[in-house]
């Protein structure tokens, strides 16, 4: 796999933090230059269609602003003063501060910081290796899919569900709290090869009329952090109208009298106070899906971002469960196939190098953590040193005021292994140049899909650049930890894991370039039963069982977590201060701050800006394109306004995350939101948001 083709088009996977996890073709030019970068039309998912973003690929590789030498800061912290110096230079000293630290501090006072900035495992899970062989504080990974997953696994006991491409054979695609044409385009593909060829209808419900709920038949428009309660009204509904199907619910699911009962007073006008929909269009989505077996219900990351997230993904969950779908060829739910890898990666994380367990440090609470406050901290060791790869939390990251405020510390030992010069590179002592997917070798899991996919170097990398993976090599051999594991090659660690995994030799997929783990449908339906020891889907969820299936933490009271599906008011509430709900929802052409570098993705998205609602706008005073700010007790923000009647009154959305930089103040709109990890295991409430909004 390590030698370099010339003028050809090669199989490669894009690695960037989306369910699609697309197959791509990539038109090598020479050893170091691609060329177009296009979907494979042979892989039934990606069916050919990839986003905007990805197919200008070759401006992100050969990006001028790319760093391709290691870096060691001359000035003042953020000043951007920096001196080229070599690996050995850098990596001898990163080594002997992180020496000096672990003898005066203890092993925990350093902190592995990482996420999905690749999503190829070797490349983003390899720094589990050297924590766990050293002893460093550990990360709780909790920003992306923590509050979604309790939300699906506790109604079907596994994280698991109906093969996406069977939208294609739906009469109605219920497309749930995700906008697929700004971050998941090839739901779109099949969800019209539904409607092109059955006639199907499309639905989609969410916060705002975004590019998707453009394309549907029918578009619910509702108000942040309500969704349970259109759920619950639905559900009413398929009751009191004989739509619900009894036998299936008496075999499958543990419906039962007191469930039914709850859902009594849940009328569509109960909810359409709640909801600013109206009770009429709550009644057409109860008909369109109680009287279509074929709905198949996608539902997204993005209304579960908020503070009742994961009871409103169980409560949207319970739908199909009412009606039977899961029974049909196209219907059923889906939110992601992550609970069917089966990957074995003790070795390749270093799970059997754990001497000790050491804290787990929330990694949506980096402000706090870094600024001292001992809850999230969790003991009297400060984080006095930072290895960051695949992720940018000085703009990504909530409450970014004290963000910023910990990275500033002159006595916080930070190296950031990078590809450009992020906000959170300026902060850095040492930034060390990394490769693109193209530049090393690895393998990808599909959330939304089920094959596994390999991705082999095709390109050199510019410069200096090197692999996460080389990277961890060097430290840990600096470090004298002892492991075959950081001697391997990337195709070396691809293939000891697949051999660990049961899928057989690494040289047997090479043609393919993918493992296919797909379900028989039966089990993919859970028409044997669902994923809990008794079978039943869970209309009344054991969110302490649930917990239990991952071995995660609660972060609340257990006894506050509603009994059944359910409206539950617990989100960030508005008041005569801060009147507005604000969600910060997916860009197009970014992908949270990555491509927020690339002349493409800059024109399409042009300056940040809030959406508002035309009788907001005139009650405030301002006109189209006005500076305003957004504010609340964790900071403001200043953007441009954007008048838009595709929302409720009392709502603002700001898409995407674009750099601190581009906005007036140097603040980026995660300044307001907040870190305080979201019942009932944590996870960051990015869409859950009290403001206020005032012309600048």
């Amino acid at each position: 796999m390590n030698k370099i083709p010339v003028r050809s088009i090669e199989r490669s996977v894009c690695p960037h933090d989306c369910p699609s996890t697309c197959a791509l073709d990539v038109e090598i030019i020479d050893e170091n230059t691609i060329g177009r970068v296009r979907g494979a039309k042979d892989d039934p998912y990606t069916a050919g269609v990839i986003c905007e973003k990805v197919a200008r690929y070759a401006e992100r590789v050969h990006h001028p602003e790319r760093l391709t030498h290691p870096l060691k800061r001359v000035g003042e912290k953020g000043e951007g003063k920096w001196q080229q110096v070599s690996w050995d230079e850098a990596l001898d000293y990163i080594v002997e501060r992180f020496q000096t630290i672990e003898a005066e501090h203890g092993a925990e006072a350093i902190w592995p910081y990482f996420y999905a900035g690749t999503m190829g495992h070797v490349m983003r899970d390899g720094i589990e290796r050297l924590r766990n062989a050293k002893s460093y504080s550990r990360q709780y990974g909790t920003i992306c899919s923590m509050i979604s997953w309790a939300g699906f696994v506790t109604g079907t006991g596994k994280l698991m569900g109906v093969n996406p491409e069977e939208m294609a054979k739906s009469d109605v695609v219920v497309i749930w709290g995700t906008n697929p044409v700004h971050t998941q385009v090839n739901v779109m593909t099949h969800a019209m090869r539904a409607r092109k060829e059955r006639g199907a209808k499309i639905v989609v419900v969410d916060i705002y009329n975004t590019a998707t709920m453009q394309q549907a038949d029918l578009g619910l428009i509702l108000r942040p952090g309500t969704d349970g309660a259109l759920a619950c009204a639905i559900m009413h509904v398929l009751l009191r109208d004989g739509l619900a199907d009894r036998e299936y619910m008496s075999k499958f699911t543990d419906f039962g009298p007191e469930f039914e009962s709850h859902l009594k007073d849940k009328t569509p006008e109960w909810a359409a106070g709640i909801t600013g929909l109206n009770a009429a269009q709550i009644e057409e989505f109860a008909a369109l899906v109680g009287q279509n077996k074929k709905s198949y219900f996608r539902l997204g990351y993005g209304f579960t971002r908020q503070r009742n997230g994961a009871v409103a993904m169980h409560s949207a969950l319970c739908i199909p469960a009412m009606t039977g779908a899961w029974m049909e060829e196209g219907g059923g739910a889906f939110h992601s196939n992550s609970g069917t890898w089966g990957l074995n990666k003790t070795d390749l994380e270093g799970t059997n190098l754990v001497d000790q367990p050491t804290r787990l440090l929330d990694m949506c609470e980096i402000g706090p953590i870094l600024t001292g406050e001992p809850k999230a901290l969790k003991s009297d060791v400060p984080v006095k040193a930072l290895l960051i790869q695949n992720t940018n939390p000085v703009v990504v990251a909530p409450e970014q005021a004290k963000v910023k405020q910990g990275f500033a510390r002159e006595d916080l030992f930070t190296v950031v292994h990078e590809q450009f010069m992020t906000e959170t590179a300026q902060m850095a002592d040492y930034v060390l140049p990394a490769t693109m997917f193209l530049e090393h070798s690895d393998y990808y899991t599909r959330g939304g899909h089920t094959r596994i996919l390999l991705g082999p170097k095709l390109i050199k990398a510019p410069g200096e650049a090197k692999s996460n993976h080389w990277l961890f090599a060097q430290l840990a051999k600096r470090l004298a930890v002892s492991s075959s594991i950081f001697e391997m090659s990337d195709d070396e660690l691809i293939d000891h894991t697949f051999k660990e995994s049961g899928f057989g030799q690494l040289e047997e997929f090479e043609q393919t370039r993918f493992v296919d783990r797909e379900n028989k449908s039966d089990i993919a339906h859970y028409r044997q039963g669902f994923a809990w020891p008794d079978g039943k889907f869970r209309f009344a969820p054991n969110w302490e069982e649930t917990r239990k299936t991952k071995g995660v933490e609660w972060v609340c009271d257990p006894s506050i977590m509603p009994k059944f599906a359910d409206h539950w008011d617990v989100n960030e509430p508005t008041d005569a201060e801060h009147p507005f709900r604000l969600a910060t929802s997916p860009a197009r052409a970014f992908l949270n701050s990555s491509f927020n570098e690339t002349p493409g993705s800059q024109k399409r998205e042009g300056a940040p800006k809030a959406l508002i609602h035309p009788i907001d706008a005139a009650k405030q005073n301002i006109a189209d394109g006005d500076q305003i700010q957004l504010g609340n007790k964790r900071g403001q923000v200043i953007l441009s306004a954007a008048i838009f009647d595709g929302i409720q009154s009392g709502v603002v959305i700001v898409e995407g995350l674009h750099k601190n930089k581009s906005h007036a103040d140097n603040n980026g709109i995660n300044t307001l939101v907040g870190s305080d990890p979201v019942p009932p295991f944590g996870g960051a409430a990015f869409h859950d948001c009290a403001v206020w909004v005032k012309p600048l």
